[in-house]
């Protein structure tokens, strides 16, 4: 089809309008000229053969530079940046790395550095962070099947555990007789100057919160769905229910607490945490450093729990 337009936009040019409308029938003169025009057109169209338009685009490796600077610094400048990068042997402009952060919606440095992410705060606030979150068991009783709210609290730097409460009712009342428990000088879990991430669960009502403030904790509330800014409770959540008590037919409170407390000291001094180098917490046995001496296993809650040792010499 277009190599009949192009013959008979040739023929069309060399004939001209006036004989065109004598010998056109199938198409206008008109149409017939505009197809010449076009085929003019096209032969000095080089935009096929240029590669890019403009400027050429900064390589992929320094962009993610970039944004990987500006992401980890908050208070550089694109000066700033483009020195970073010039150490590193890559050379941009402060124009292109502006560019690059506006495309991915990044602010500026003065907006940028008054601006903290959740990842940043936990990061800066490690040794100073714990998290509380409930979980809940199913518990046989003479009532029948009981649900059980447990109440925790993680330090996030060291990952010790501390369950605060075990109840069928966390109303009022008890949260806050829990808040005076765990903020108990000498003997609580919360000490003065730390932060307590909490999410919005009613059950963290307005006199828990004020309990726990009262002696210089500082309660964060989360933003909504966000369980991943809780992530360390969120995942010893996990552990308990996996490793223990989802193997467990659990009769009665008492088998409650005695599980969850054989869970713990394993947990803590027995078991191997990834997150922590892959090495146990508070460790419960003081190994020999040798392979002489004979190896044991400790095991808890009948062999669901087992931790292997060399006796010390």
């Amino acid at each position: 089809m277009m190599g009949e337009r192009k013959t008979l936009a040739e023929i069309g040019k060399k004939l001209g309008k006036k004989a065109l409308e004598e010998v056109a029938h199938i198409v206008r003169p008109e149409t017939i000229l505009g197809w010449n025009k076009k085929l003019i057109a096209k032969k000095f169209d080089g935009s096929k053969k240029r590669r890019h338009p403009g400027r050429p685009r900064t390589k992929g490796e320094v962009e993610r530079l970039i944004l990987q600077f500006a992401r980890e610094n908050r208070s550089w400048g694109y000066d700033r940046i483009v020195g970073a990068l010039e150490n590193l042997g890559y050379k941009v402009s402060d124009q292109s790395v502006g560019n690059i952060l506006q495309r991915h919606g990044i602010p500026p440095a003065p907006d940028r550095k008054n601006t903290t992410t959740w990842n940043e705060f936990i990061r800066s606030h490690m040794e100073v962070l714990a998290g509380t979150d409930f979980f809940t068991a199913e518990v046989w009783t003479k009532r029948g099947l009981v649900t059980y709210y447990v109440l925790f609290i993680i330090h996030i730097a060291s990952r010790r555990v501390h369950v605060a409460g075990i109840t069928p009712h966390p109303e009022e009342k008890w949260m806050t007789q829990i808040a005076r428990n765990v903020t108990m000088a000498d003997v609580g879990s919360l000490r003065p100057g730390q932060y307590l991430l909490h999410d919005r669960d009613g059950k963290f009502c307005p006199a828990f919160l004020r309990t726990v403030e009262a002696v210089g904790v500082k309660p964060l509330k989360l933003p909504p769905r966000s369980p991943n800014l809780n992530s360390y409770a969120e995942r010893w959540v996990r552990s308990v229910k996996d490793e223990c008590l989802s193997k467990l037919i659990l009769f009665g409170e008492a088998s409650l607490r005695r599980s969850l407390a054989s869970y713990l000291d394993h947990y803590h001094g027995e078991r191997n945490h990834q997150g922590k180098g892959n090495l146990v917490l508070f460790p419960s046995f003081e190994e020999s450093g040798t392979f002489e001496e004979p190896i044991r296993c400790r095991m808890r809650l009948g062999g669901l729990l087992r931790y292997y040792h060399r006796e010390a010499a």
